[in-house]
Order: C-alpha cells, then structure tokens, then sequence
C-alpha cells in the first residue's frame, strides 16, 4: 500500500478556525482536496480562554473538511500565536567533521548548538521549531546549501521561535480534545508569509502583516530569510468595537455593517450616504452617515499600522525593504487598507492571497483569510512532513495510504537545503 502526501493545516483563530487538506499535484502546486470553517469563540487574541468552545470549533471546522476531502482527518501541522511567542536570533559555529567536507550529521549539530547557545530561556518557555537563516563555510557567505562544501569550520544563525509552555499546552489540549494528533506547530507568522510572499520579494526585502481578529503579526524577510517578527495585540476586533460604539449597535450587527459599508480611508471611501441598522432588542432603526463609519474605522486601522510602523523602525530594517509590504488576514479586506497602510508606513503595499494553488477548490480559498492555513499546509509539503510527519490522513472506507519514497523523493527535487534544514531540526 502507498502512503500519500496529503497534509492538513489547522489556523485556530481568535475568529474562526480554518482547516485546509491538500497535497502537491504533479507540477508541484497546492492541489486543496477539502476545506472547513467554523467560528471561534473559546480564544482572545491568540489564546485559549475556553476550551470546550474551542474543541467545538475544531470538530465542526475537521468535519466540515472531511465530508469535502473524503479524507479522515488524524494529524495536523497547528499555527500557534500570540504575544506569549517570541524569537531569538541564535548565532551557532562548530568544526567541520574529519573529512572536511560538510554533511548532514554537520548540520543537525550546528542547529544543535545553535538551541544551546540560547540565553534567558526559563522554565515557563520551550522552544516550537528553529529555522536556519545563513550559513558561512569558513569565509564563504551566504551559503544555503552547505552539505558538500569543504571546509573546516561552518557558522551562521538560527532563528529560534519560543512560546509560553502553559499556552502551548492550552492548544495541544484543545487539538487533542477534539480527536486530533498535534503533528506540528508552526509559528503563524511564517505560515502567513509562505502563502503570500513571492520569492522575488522575500530575497528583496519585504514585511508581511496578517490583520487577524484578535492580533496583528508582523514579520520581515531580508535576503530570502526570516530576520524579524513581533504580535500586536490590537486587529480587526477592536475596528468593530469601535464601530458597534460608536453608533450604539450590537457587535455583530456592527461586523456586518464594517463589511458592507466600511472604509479604511476617507480617501477612498465611496459617495456619502444615510446608513440604516436595527435597534437593539425591538428598539427602533437608527441612521448614521457612511462617512461617520469611515472615520470610526480609519482611526483604529491606522493606530494598527503607527503600531506596525513602530516594529519596523525598531528591527532596524526598514532601508532594507525594497519590496516594500504585503498585507493579509480578514483584517485587510476592509476597502482603503492598502492606501492607508501606504501612507502610513512610507512603503509599497499590496493585499496577499494564497500563492502557487491548483485544483478546482481554488476559488474556496482565494482569499487573505486563508492565508494562514494554507502557509500551514505549504510549509508542511515543502518540508516534507506527510501523514505521520505533519499530517495523518485516511480516505474513508480504505486501507491506510502507506509512504512511497520515490514521491518524496520527487517532491523533493528542486528544493533548496533550508528546507529540508528545517525538517531536521524538527526530527531531533
């Protein structure tokens, strides 16, 4: 029997929570075999607060993926979140082995070591995954693909992604809970900017900024390597907040009313017209100019990119970001986001859907809301953590899909050793 690569991606958002099942088609695309999506309500900014709304969420959303899939869901490469996460740039050097020239056992020590040299990492925290960033064969820079060099010594850095133990267990409960296998756990920053970022950008220079629900995540990408990464506790919820204040509706009636008739920028805002919402609990409808709306909504969203433009300059790399900044999550399908992210930020800006799909389900996933999930499942396939690895997935009413080394090895082809580095690290 042959085990196939499909590999399921789980976002458990602070709003929804998304599940994806895909696997690569034959000319190494996302082909998306089934989707679900339920609310969420059991998380506030990225973390748990209830638990068994969350397990409900999960079921609903696994098994809205499974009818469509065809496909019984195990295990899953879960995003994890929120302020509790942090990253440590680690710098790591070791001798090359005796024969002088690089290998894999070379490698895995210098992620090794590149754990070890992590100052201040107490108790409270583990490490989720590393991601090698460069390495330099003796005064060799920029290599990606060490293994094959000669040399004597290999150094370079780690990017170290760490969370609070307590809240990482708070996920993996919720995951397990609902019949689920954690597989993986991907730091959702990255996951966001694999869906969206197109290689010419992320060798460029560039910012991907995911406007959830409950957090705002900033990532930055120079030289084809993650260098920088923060959560901003404010997104799309507080927008609505305010929105339901300020003309005294109800939160949901406010959602709705930010989606259909919301602006991010008094710039773009369409012609001024009277607006009408239901009162609340039988009282009568009430009217507020479009205009008011959008002046509700521009105020929050740019508090969210003065709060943006404050990480970047901190990291210390906004001249570097050529490719200027791709914007997505729901919190970016607001009209006007890009005019006032540009404005705001002094750089280029774009709206980031998923990248490299196939398959007639690509129309069920066009969209930044899905961004997150379907970075997960991506970077599953381009590492190569199928079934048991990332993913554990059966077709109803069959055998178990056993593994068939040749379509590793052809997924495989062409990929570069950072990927396969990262596959490594997450088997020590």
């Amino acid at each position: 029997m042959q085990r196939s690569n499909i590999v399921v991606g789980l976002d458990i958002g602070t709003t929804k929570v998304c599940v994806v099942v895909a696997e690569r088609d034959e000319i190494g695309k996302l082909n998306i075999l089934g989707q679900g999506r339920s609310d969420s309500e059991g998380l506030q900014r990225a973390t748990v607060v209830n638990i068994n709304k969350t397990v409900d969420a999960i079921k609903s959303a696994v098994a809205d993926a499974e009818r469509e899939s065809s496909i019984r869901i195990r295990g899953v490469n879960v995003g994890i979140s929120g302020a509790h996460v942090h990253c440590i740039n680690s710098n790591s050097e070791i001798s090359v082995n005796q024969s002088g020239i690089v290998n894999a056992s070379d490698v895995r020590r210098f992620l090794e070591k590149a754990k070890t040299n992590i100052r201040y990492l107490d108790i409270d925290h583990e490490i989720i995954h590393v991601i090698p960033q460069e390495f330099i064969v003796d005064d060799q820079e920029g290599v990606l693909d060490p293994i094959g060099m000669a040399g004597t010594t290999m150094r370079g850095s780690a990017y170290i992604v760490v969370g609070m133990k307590t809240k990482i267990r708070n996920i993996k409960q919720c995951v397990e809970k609902a019949g689920l296998e954690v597989n993986a756990m991907t730091f959702e920053p990255i996951a966001s900017g694999l869906a969206v970022m197109k290689e010419s950008e992320k060798k460029s220079g560039v910012v991907i900024i995911d406007i959830g629900g409950g957090t705002t995540e900033v990532a930055i990408y120079i030289d084809g390597a993650i260098r920088f990464s923060e959560v901003i506790k404010v997104a799309a919820n507080d927008v609505t907040h305010d929105v339901a204040y300020g003309i005294k509706a109800l939160y949901e009636v406010a959602e709705e009313v930010k989606i259909k008739h919301g602006s991010a920028s008094t710039g773009n805002s369409a012609a001024d017209e009277e607006i009408l919402v239901e009162g609340i609990e039988g009282r009568p409808r009430k009217s507020f100019m479009r205009s008011s709306l959008t002046l509700i909504i521009e105020a929050r969203m740019m508090e969210i990119f003065e709060l943006i433009r404050e990480v970047v300059m901190r990291s210390g790399y906004f001249e570097y970001l050529n490719a200027g900044v791709v914007i997505t999550g729901g919190g970016c399908l607001i009209p006007g986001t890009d005019d006032l992210a540009a404005r705001v930020l002094g750089l280029d800006v774009r709206s980031g859907f998923p990248e490299g799909v196939s398959g007639g389900m690509k129309g069920a996933i066009n969209s930044p809301i899905y961004a997150t999930v379907m970075g997960l499942v991506a970077y599953s396939l381009e590492n190569s953590l199928f079934q048991d690895d990332d993913a554990t997935d059966f077709r109803e009413g069959t055998d178990e899909v056993v593994f068939d080394e040749n379509m590793q090895d052809q997924a495989q082809t062409g990929k570069k050793m950072v990927d396969r580095l990262k596959d490594w690290w997450e088997k020590l």
